[in-house]
Order: C-alpha cells, then structure tokens, then sequence
C-alpha cells in the first residue's frame, strides 16, 4: 500500500498526474493515515518498434479512470474519509490515495470494514521506512584531494583489477533513496535524471547526504584527478527521492506513499538495476510493486537491517539480494558481505567524508552487479547472486564480497559457454 502510495502522491482522483504538493510526504502520520487503492481499469499505451526485452515503452498519461473516481468518491463519503494525496500505479492497474480517517476513529476497525468492501482492492496503514546508516561515525572533517587508497571498498573488493574488464559501461542504475548532489564534481554526467517523490522541491538534493553518499559509492567518476572512484563509474544513474531528513540532526526517513511513487516510477523506465538502501516493515502495496520489478527481471539490492531481521520491506522477497556490511561472523545463507564500516565517499556540496552502515555495503554491492551485467546484460538475479557469494577472503579473514573475482569466474563461464 505504501507503494501504491507513493506512486499515487498526487491531487484529489481524478484530477490525472498532479504533482504532490510541496511538504505532502512529511506531513503525513504514519500512526493515523491509511493507504486505499481501487481498480483502475486503463488500457496502457501499445508496445511499439524500439522496446527493450524489459517490455519498456515510453509512458503515456495515465490517470484516474471514471470508475475509480466514483469508486474513491464514494468511499470518502461512506467511511468519512479525508484525501490527503492520490496517484496512479500503472503497472499494477489501481489508483491509489493517502487518507486520513475520521477523528476518534479505531484505525484497525475501519481498515478490517473497508477490506471487506468489494470496491477495495488494498487498505493498509501508511508506514514508515529508514535508511541503513549510521551517521555518528562520520568523520569530522572533509577531504578535497584524491583519496583512491582511501577507499576501503574500493580497495578490499578488489575494483581496481574488476576495472580493467568492466566499468559497467552501458548499465542504467535507479537509486531510491533520499536526493543526490548532482552538481558534485564526482557526479557530474553520472546522474542522468532526478524524480522527487516527497515534496517536489528541485533545489533539496544538494543537501542530501545519504542518497550522495551511496551514488558516489556506485559511479563516482574516475581518473578526474580528483575525489575518489566508484564501483562502476560509467554506469548511468537515476536518483528518485523518496526519503527525507525531518531533522538535520537524524537520519533519513521514508513512507509508503513515497516509495510506492519512486517504485512505480522505476517501472516505467528500462533500469536493470535498483539499489534500496534502506528498509522498514513488510507493506502489501510495496510488496506488489516489488514483485513486479522482480518478475521483469530487473536487479534489486537491499540493505541488511542492522538488527538482522529480514522479514520486511524490501529484504524479504527471496528474488532481492540483500546485502549485509561484512562481519567475523558467519552471513545467513544467500546474504551477501560487503565492506559497509568507514567508508570514504561524495557528500553534499562537493566534499567527502567517511560513513558506515549496511546502506554502503548495498551500494558496493550494487556496483559490482553492474560490473557483471555490462559484460553480460541478460544475467538474472540467482546467476548474479552465485557470482557474489565465491568466497573472497579479506586480509583479516572476514568473508565478503570480491569484485575481480565475481568478473573473472563470469568471464570463464563465458568462455567456456562459447568453447566447442
């Protein structure tokens, strides 16, 4: 629901693609609000010459249907409902709103009444989701000079000899997460485009550190005599803000509406890669958008929650690969370990700094599968996964994640795919 949310932030149904007023995401109350969606019964525009095996085509509009008008209307009206925010998630056929429920109302009554309407296709509550890093290990000062061996990621995944095969030239990367500072020297012409699913201020992104921070993990440039070096420096990324900083002083944090809208906006696009660098609990709406990019055979790459319980969103789908920040001890099985602890990456306003948390595991993580799909573009996600589980070992025993190892055993398959 917390998906179809975010893909429905918008103007009252009805009103079509209406962009979410300014403020929309942060003032809702994941504690009061609901997540409501109808059939929205739409023909998509026709496939034509020029899609991509990803079944991609260029969007059309997209809006509220009649039927899901009448419908929404009247539920506001029966259930004493406040629209908050609407939008249209097209791959899945509904049409979305945030509501508030009446005062005084028991929430959990009014979400079991309206499950049992047949005009319902999903209620749920608004829930809330966080980033995975942890912001007092960053250190206190910034660095402008080039800081490559500084690079522990870099440098203990082995990127360097990956580089030599595979840069992932050619690998379009969605980031959801908060915004990028797409005027950073290390960023500038690898960010291809910005969406924002949380209050539509275009001027926000340069403030934002954890969505800058894993960008800058991913594709920072490289050989510009300056900064550092990402994982993939010639993939092309896309950031979608849909998590925001509601005190400097603490982390990010996200919403079902919002990322419901990132979700269904990646959909529309041909990402193969989709790295979530954050978490919260299991979400039916979420959960379908998920499914979806899944079943198109797009990457998704998940952060561990610190706490180590996999059971939500978006670390619960056996389809993702979720990514842990490497520790001594043992990963559960199909986990991956990757270096998340000190890590040395872009921030906001063109400086650097270190920072920690299982979001930069991800981030590598994400990186290196782009490795792998620009020497291989049809890679699914069990073949990338047995790929990045070959036991790299670190100088201190830890068992992680190894860059030039995973593009050198996938070179050999190719190789011997292609033997006689």
């Amino acid at each position: 629901m917390a998906l179809a949310l975010g893909a429905c932030a918008s103007a009252p149904a009805g009103r079509g693609n209406a962009a979410a007023t300014p403020a929309a995401a942060a003032s809702m109350n994941s504690q009061r609000d609901i997540v409501l969606a109808v059939a929205n019964p739409l023909d998509p525009p026709g496939t034509h010459a020029g899609s991509s095996l990803l079944g991609y085509a260029p969007p059309g509009h997209y809006g509220a249907g009649q039927r899901a008008v009448s419908q929404l209307d009247e539920l506001k009206q029966r259930y004493g409902l406040r629209e908050v925010v609407g939008w249209p998630i097209k791959a899945l056929g509904l049409f979305c709103i945030v509501v508030e429920p009446p005062a005084g109302a028991d929430r959990e009554a009014l979400l079991q009444n309206l499950a049992k309407d047949e005009r319902v296709k999903l209620a749920q509550p608004l829930q809330d989701y966080e980033v995975y890093a942890d912001t007092q290990q960053q250190a206190p000062h910034k660095y402008n000079d080039p800081y490559a061996d500084l690079q522990r990621g870099f440098v203990e995944t082995d990127a360097a000899t990956a580089h030599e095969t595979s840069q992932g030239g050619g690998v379009h990367v969605a980031i959801v997460d908060t915004g990028a500072d797409v005027t950073h020297p290390d960023l500038q012409g690898r960010i291809a485009d910005t969406h924002n699913a949380v209050d539509g201020d275009a001027t926000a992104f340069d403030r934002d550190a954890h969505g800058t921070e894993v960008a800058g993990i991913i594709a920072a440039m490289g050989d510009n005599h300056q900064g550092i070096v990402g994982i993939a420096p010639k993939a092309v990324l896309s950031v979608y803000k849909a998590c925001w900083y509601p005190d400097r002083n603490a982390g990010a944090r996200c919403n079902s509406f919002t990322l419901a809208k990132a979700l269904a906006a990646v959909l529309d696009t041909d990402a193969r890669v989709v790295n979530l660098s954050l978490g919260g609990p299991a979400d039916p709406l979420l959960g379908k958008l998920l499914d979806e990019l899944l079943r198109q055979k797009r990457i998704v790459v998940a952060a561990r929650p610190p706490d180590g319980d996999a059971k939500g969103f978006p670390d619960n789908s056996p389809g993702v690969i979720v990514v842990r920040s490497a520790a001594a001890t043992p990963a559960p099985p199909d986990v991956v370990s990757a270096p998340g602890s000190d890590i040395l990456t872009t921030q906001p306003h063109g400086g650097y700094d270190f920072t920690s948390g299982s979001s930069m595991a991800a981030a590598h993580v994400t990186g290196i599968v782009a490795l792998l799909l620009s020497i291989q573009p049809d890679l699914d996600a069990a073949s990338i996964r047995k790929l990045l589980l070959m036991d790299g070992k670190t100088a201190n025993g830890q068992s992680q994640v190894n860059a030039a190892l995973a593009v050198r055993a996938l070179q050999s398959s190719l190789h011997h795919a292609g033997s006689p």
